[in-house]
């Protein structure tokens, strides 16, 4: 990857548990290897979330950024849209 090229997802957020930091997952669509049927892959990434605005169910767009801790390599860039509230 050149430098200065920077790779963004869109995903949900999962927990927000701990504190600066959300999980978020981001599903993608790809074709069965052997049977060619659409199946949906979820993977979770750990995202910097500076002011603990996020909430469950909020899908925001997160950028990669250089590593914060031993799992976090993601920061929360925008609030796409908020979740409905419990």
């Amino acid at each position: 990857m050149a430098e200065g090229q920077r790779q963004y997802k869109v995903g949900r957020v999962v927990s927000n548990k701990m504190d600066k930091t959300v999980v978020v997952a981001v599903d993608r669509l790809r074709p069965h290897p052997l049977y060619k049927k659409t199946i949906r892959i979820t993977k979770k990434f750990h995202a910097h979330d500076e002011n603990n605005e996020c909430n469950l169910g909020d899908v925001v767009r997160i950028g990669e950024t250089r590593p914060l801790s031993k799992t976090k390599r993601w920061e929360v860039i925008q609030i796409v849209s908020k979740g409905e509230e419990v």
